[in-house]
């Protein structure tokens, strides 16, 4: 009696296929079936080979897709892939026979979101710089050598480890605290603010490490938003910046006192190697040593000339009250010399000022004024005197002149009623009034007739 396998394997033994054929229907089928397309994910296991080819994987958070990249489409792309990067790839499905796998053929990679993303960082870095905030004046120094460190990042991170260990390795004997906040992902920038604030209220680290591993740009994107890029600077601590690779940067770089590439590169900036410590501060002792030493021989040199060029004190001192008491004289014959030169000149000033006292100038002046009052005075004598005869003389010639010396030989002047002299006859008429002016006295008369004057043959 057949069992049932065998009556199953009856049936389809003449479908029985080999892996190889099995493998190139499934290829197939799968190349028929879906068509080229755009895919997005994270770049992860990014191998390039000598060939030129490029193998990677692409995944998110539910699944993961290996892809390659050949030589040829490779050299024509613009974005460098490197693990961890969001991008978009444009391929076409493929199975690979010899491992049965399938994969996407990868023909074009664009960085997924970086346009965005940078453009927004580009914009925000200019705009903080327009303002001052990375001015290098602004900068602090980083303490030479830290008491307590505090490392702000996220506690399960691979760089507290790498930060601890190179600490371990320098041989620092100081205090590091991890300030643990969520480094990635919605609220993590707000999140690293309160424990930064929260840092500087404690008042006990001398530096702050604010940092995290390497990743995407949308991975490290909460140290480029604003709220932590100005808390970074205004701390009160001195900060070191130190976010993924050394190829990674963020604007909370620009914004710390000191850069470092990586949080291990961090541990080495700021603290010093313990044994370097101890050798430079053994040079200083022996260097201190020799100095004083040095000093201590130049000043013994020093008080041993200067002792030789004292001598005896006592008789320093004498020399001293000797060349004192010699000066004292000099300066009493000078004294002596000067007061009587100044007695001299004082004698001739006062002489000098007797001689121009008010007093005698006045006396000479009121002696001129009398002299020229009298010259004034004879002046005016002889000037009157003068005129007198000269007014005589015309006043003489006036009377002789004048017509009223005519009425003392009789004769007589008509005057009319305005008082002009009348000469002819037809100045008046009968019935005018007219004035007869004597020698002594005036008459007042009519006219009672007029005659015309004769006329002469």
């Amino acid at each position: 009696m057949k069992s049932a396998d065998d009556t199953l394997f009856a049936e389809t033994s003449d479908r029985i296929e080999s892996v190889t054929e099995f493998t190139r229907r499934v290829k197939t089928l799968l190349e028929a079936g879906i068509r080229p397309g755009w895919v997005r994910g994270e770049v992860s296991n990014l191998r390039a080979q000598a060939s030129g080819h490029v193998y990677f994987s692409l995944k998110d958070s539910g699944a993961q897709l290996s892809a390659v990249l050949f030589r040829g489409d490779a050299a024509k792309q613009t974005t460098a892939l490197r693990d961890g990067l969001q991008v978009l790839v444009y391929g076409e499905i493929s199975v690979y026979e010899v491992r049965g796998q399938y994969q996407l053929i990868v023909r074009a990679v664009i960085e997924d979101g970086v346009g965005r993303l940078q453009r927004e960082f580009e914009a925000l870095k200019r705009r903080l710089a327009d303002e001052g905030l990375f001015a290098a004046e602004k900068k602090r120094p980083i303490p030479a050598l830290p008491a307590t460190v505090g490392f702000l990042t996220s506690p399960t991170g691979a760089a507290v480890q790498d930060f601890l260990r190179i600490l371990a390795r320098r041989g620092w004997r100081g205090r590091v605290v991890v300030l643990p906040a969520r480094v990635q992902g919605e609220g993590a920038a707000a999140e690293m603010v309160e424990v930064l604030e929260l840092a500087q209220g404690l008042g006990i680290f001398d530096l702050l490490v604010v940092g995290r591993g390497g990743g995407s740009l949308e991975d490290l994107w909460a140290f480029n938003e604003e709220m932590l890029v100005r808390a970074v600077a205004a701390c009160r601590v001195p900060v070191i910046s130190a976010v993924g690779h050394e190829t990674d940067f963020t604007i909370a770089d620009f914004a710390a006192d000191v850069r470092a590439p990586t949080p291990s590169a961090a541990a080495e900036m700021a603290v010093p190697v313990a044994a370097d410590l101890s050798a430079e501060l053994a040079l200083l002792c022996r260097r201190a040593t020799r100095g004083a030493g040095a000093e201590l021989r130049n000043a013994r040199l020093t008080l041993e000339r200067a002792r030789t060029r004292l001598g005896d004190p006592r008789r320093l001192i004498d020399t001293r009250r000797q060349r004192l008491d010699d000066l004292a004289e000099r300066a009493l014959d000078r004294l002596r010399r000067r007061l009587t030169g100044r007695h001299a000149d004082l004698r001739a000033a006062e002489m000098r000022l007797n001689r121009a006292h008010p007093r005698r100038r006045i006396d000479g002046q009121r002696a001129l004024l009398v002299g020229l009052r009298q010259a004034l005075e004879a002046s005016i004598l002889r000037a009157t005197d003068r005129r007198q005869r000269v007014l005589e003389a015309c006043a003489a010639k006036l009377g002789a002149l004048s017509p009223l010396k005519v009425l003392d030989r009789g004769f007589s002047l008509t005057q009319d009623a305005q008082g002009h002299l009348v000469t002819r006859a037809d100045q008046v008429q009968t019935g005018d009034n007219v004035t007869v002016r004597l020698r002594e006295g005036t008459i007042d008369a009519a006219v009672t007739a007029t005659k015309p004057p004769a006329k002469r043959s």
